[in-house]
């Protein structure tokens, strides 16, 4: 698929319902940062980690910082394709995430998102080395890792 910032994303489809849209008859911004939370999440189940695997290992990538770009506004009823890739792994604590959301009709990028990852240890809340099971999982779907 030409037009994503890296080549094989990890893509989910979405549609824009009459929920999504707020006063200025677009979707509102917090519906594009839900969208990528799903396809992240659907991406890491699709990896082979999905969030009963954090739970049994008590062990999760948690948000440190998110930056979204916001390009174009989505319309009702259009569909969204929400592609993602994991671009950074120290192999340790750290990990990054980039987002790409485009409308399916014209491929035209709306959306561009960075998320900065810590693996952290649920049951305190602290930084933790990444367990032998994320690092097996995670790092060779690093792109260009």
């Amino acid at each position: 698929m030409s037009g994503w910032d890296h080549p094989d994303p990890f893509v989910q489809g979405f549609r824009v319902l009459p929920e999504h849209i707020d006063i200025l008859e677009h979707a509102n911004n917090t519906v594009y940062a839900h969208w990528c939370q799903d396809v992240a999440w659907r991406h890491s189940g699709h990896l082979g980690m999905p969030p009963s695997a954090y739970l049994e290992l008590d062990r999760a990538m948690a948000l440190r910082s998110a930056h979204y770009e916001y390009l174009l506004p989505a319309l009702l009823h259009e569909e969204i394709d929400a592609g993602t890739w994991l671009v950074a792994s120290d192999g340790r604590l750290n990990m990054r995430r980039h987002f790409q959301l485009r409308r399916a009709s014209d491929g035209a990028t709306l959306l561009r998102g960075d998320w900065e990852l810590v693996c952290i240890r649920i049951s305190t809340g602290r930084p933790t080395r990444m367990p032998p099971e994320f690092i097996a999982c995670y790092q060779p779907a690093v792109i260009g890792g």
